[in-house]
């Protein structure tokens, strides 16, 4: 039912204002909590990112206020012929928000060969042109002086801190729920006993042979030779599909590999998939950094990157590549690359 009287009647402007502001937050805090694996940074941003999304629930009686009056007027019955990508942003915000707060209260699971984050991340990219579309195809609501009062702020404030309490109480229950054993990390993701095979986009699962070289500044190594120099490595691979697994992987330091030389002007370190899949690192976090052959006793499998893949701890699961070809230094900075893979 859409309410009609009351605070509600009130929706309007600040009501559309609010939910384009909290959109828009979402996707930023979102962009950043999915870049983000460890530290406090990590933690501000995934609960930024919930506190604006409950922020966008509190606001769904005005909103369908809104609505409601529109649906009623004449303006309504033509609005309803040409826009419907009003339903469809309704649809897509519906899912997105839905997914998000699966993944919080239930954490990782698979239907239908999609996880939660999944479903999250897929529905917040479609529903991106929806809204831009949308917002230029209404009538432009701008902000005036009223809206800047104290008295605003101050309801604002209020509004944020409320839903902030509420994104703590949700996973504080959903945690007691599931036990201490099931802690989640400061991402949000939750563990795994056995990493799932997981591919980044529409990156390939390629067909390696096991002796298949790496290139390296100092020369090819096998997996075969590269297992001779190994060592164990406990690392946490937290994957953007919202598990992370602990496990030891046996593992050569990547410093000791490039050897001792390091080249005059290399900035950063490239490491290549054989798929081309690429990522740069900045050339200080090179000792932080392992190529591994094998996990928990047993040699990587193609499906989890095998016969050999990137180990960056710290970093979330879309900087662990697989399927190393060559590593190499580079002279640019590692910056000048977008912040997440497009293949």
């Amino acid at each position: 039912m859409v309410p009609r009287t009351g605070r509600f009647a009130r929706a309007g402007r600040r009501t559309n204002l609010a939910i384009l502001v909290l959109l828009v937050g979402c996707a930023l805090s979102g962009g950043l909590a999915f870049a983000t694996a460890r530290g406090a940074g990590a933690v501000l941003a995934a609960g930024l990112h919930g506190t604006l999304a409950v922020a966008l629930l509190v606001l769904a009686p005005w909103k369908s206020a809104i609505v409601g009056r529109v649906w009623r007027s004449r303006e309504g019955a033509r609005l309803r012929r040409i826009r419907p990508t009003g339903w469809l942003l309704v649809l897509l915000v519906v899912i997105c928000l839905g997914a998000g707060f699966v993944q919080l209260l239930v954490g990782y699971v698979v239907v239908g060969g999609l996880s939660p984050i999944q479903v999250h991340v897929g529905s917040a990219a479609l529903l991106a042109p929806v809204l831009v579309w949308h917002v230029v195809s209404h009538r432009r609501q701008r902000l005036r002086r009223t809206d800047l009062t104290r008295r605003r702020a101050l309801v604002t404030v209020a509004g944020l801190a409320g839903s902030a309490v509420g994104v703590v109480a949700l996973t504080g229950a959903a945690q007691v729920s599931r036990g201490p054993a099931r802690r989640p990390a400061a991402t949000g993701s939750r563990p795994v006993h056995t990493a799932p095979a997981t591919i980044w986009l529409f990156d390939p699962v390629p067909a390696l042979a096991d002796d298949h070289p790496v290139r390296l500044p100092t020369g090819r190594l096998t997996s075969a030779e590269l297992a001779a120099r190994a060592t164990p490595v406990t690392a946490r691979l937290d994957c953007t599909s919202g598990w992370y697994a602990d496990q030891v992987w046996s593992a050569v330091p990547l410093e000791r590999l490039l050897g001792t030389e390091r080249p005059t002007d290399a900035r950063s370190v490239v490491v290549r998939s054989v798929t081309g899949y690429t990522r740069t690192f900045p050339a200080t976090d090179l000792g932080r950094l392992w190529l591994a052959v094998a996990v928990d006793d047993a040699p990587l499998d193609a499906a989890h990157g095998g016969p050999v893949r990137l180990l960056a701890p710290g970093r979330r699961g879309f900087w662990w590549v697989k399927w190393v070809d060559e590593v190499r230094w580079e002279t640019r900075p590692s910056w000048r690359q977008p912040p997440f893979p497009l293949q």
